[in-house]
């Protein structure tokens, strides 16, 4: 007779709800959840335009205005909106281009 090679663990597992599943999923990946929505509330105090190049938006394309925090920390909300300004995909990029090209410049070594 052979050995029995069933795994061992609670006799009775009770099932969870989806949102404690979805808690699970979260904390196994990292992720903070945010307790507001930053971009709805930057593009209220700043309104819909960019504030680089001052194109405007509609709602048709209001997806291309992004929200760019000044000092890279993605964490730093504070209610007054002073971290954040509208910024479109255009201008965006190039915000984040100028310091990759200024960190090449100055001999800085990327960071893994």
């Amino acid at each position: 007779m052979s050995p029995s090679f069933r795994p061992r663990g609670p006799k009775s597992v009770e099932p969870k709800s989806a949102e404690e599943i979805d808690e699970l999923v979260r904390k196994m990946r990292g992720e903070q959840q945010r307790p507001d929505n930053y971009r709805e509330r930057s593009l209220k105090l700043h309104g819909w335009i960019c504030a680089k190049c001052g194109r405007e938006f509609e709602l048709a394309n209001l997806h291309l205005l992004t929200v760019h925090h000044k000092d890279g920390n993605h964490n730093y909300n504070p209610p007054d909106g002073s971290n954040w300004e509208n910024l479109c995909v255009y201008c965006h990029d190039d915000e984040h281009s100028r310091t990759i090209l200024a960190d090449y410049l100055e001999g800085k070594e990327k960071k893994p």
